[in-house]
């Protein structure tokens, strides 16, 4: 015959009036719901269709700018390509290349999407997105570029644009994007970053960095380069991709 348990048994249930307790309960869940979502973005599909661009650059530039004409020129390139455009789907540097993205028409068949943040101050997705999205913080917003793109190239921005910049580039350092990941900067004002990195982060007597690391950003000076580098590898991701389909056939 079993023992008798005399013990009192805790609940689980937490009133809302202990306030520790409260802020224990929220934070684990947090927690957990960040476990759920770094799970799901573990999975990749094993084919994809489209090859994406993402092109980070300020919502500043004016129409009339000879930069916005060029991001322009860049984007339907890329889209006349085959690649699909990714931009923050704002206006400016965003607006010109979902806008060239938009002139390539059927004869590059791609696709513009829009990856917004939504701000009080945010002006609204530029006309020329075909699909957009709205992420309430940077966080998740930056998220879905990484999870969606297979190339950045990026051109003159602010503070935001530097920001998006450091983060694929950090990515790349620690190997949490395919290191095959081009990602090209136009201009003059990145090879000064690069150049500023390399002085501050390379210093002999407190390495910051690697060497390696001061290689993964491509500068370059004009759209004309990084369509060269774009080309290339959409072409060895063509290659791959008809390999899996090939893989994915056979196998059934």
């Amino acid at each position: 015959m079993a023992p008798e348990r005399t013990g009192k048994k805790k609940s689980h249930l937490v009133s809302l009036a202990d306030e520790d307790a409260v802020k224990e309960v929220l934070v684990s869940t947090v927690l957990n719901l960040w476990e759920a979502v770094n799970s799901l973005t573990q999975l990749r599909p094993s084919k994809k269709e489209r090859y994406k661009v993402t092109i980070f650059g300020s919502a500043r530039i004016p129409r009339d700018s000879w930069v916005f004409a060029e991001v322009k020129r860049l984007a339907r390139t890329l889209a006349e390509m085959g690649c699909d455009i990714v931009t923050g789907g704002g206006p400016g540097l965003m607006q010109a290349a979902n806008e060239g993205a938009a002139q390539a028409g059927r004869r590059g068949l791609s696709r513009s999407y829009g990856v917004r943040v939504d701000l009080p101050f945010e002006q609204d997705v530029n006309p020329f997105v075909e699909e957009a999205f709205t992420h309430r913080t940077f966080f998740t917003r930056l998220h879905q570029f990484v999870l969606m793109s297979d190339a950045f190239v990026v051109v003159p921005g602010g503070i935001g644009t530097a920001l998006e910049t450091l983060m694929v580039w950090q990515l790349l350092q620690v190997r949490h994007l395919d290191d095959r990941t081009p990602l090209i900067l136009i201009g003059k004002m990145y090879s000064g970053l690069v150049d500023w990195a390399r002085e501050h982060m390379l210093n002999p007597q407190f390495p910051l960095a690697s060497r390696e690391d001061m290689k993964i950003p491509l500068c370059l000076n004009t759209a004309d380069e990084a369509i060269a580098v774009i080309r290339k590898d959409h072409a060895v991701w063509r290659k791959s991709q008809r390999k899996k389909t090939t893989r994915s056939r056979n196998a059934r």
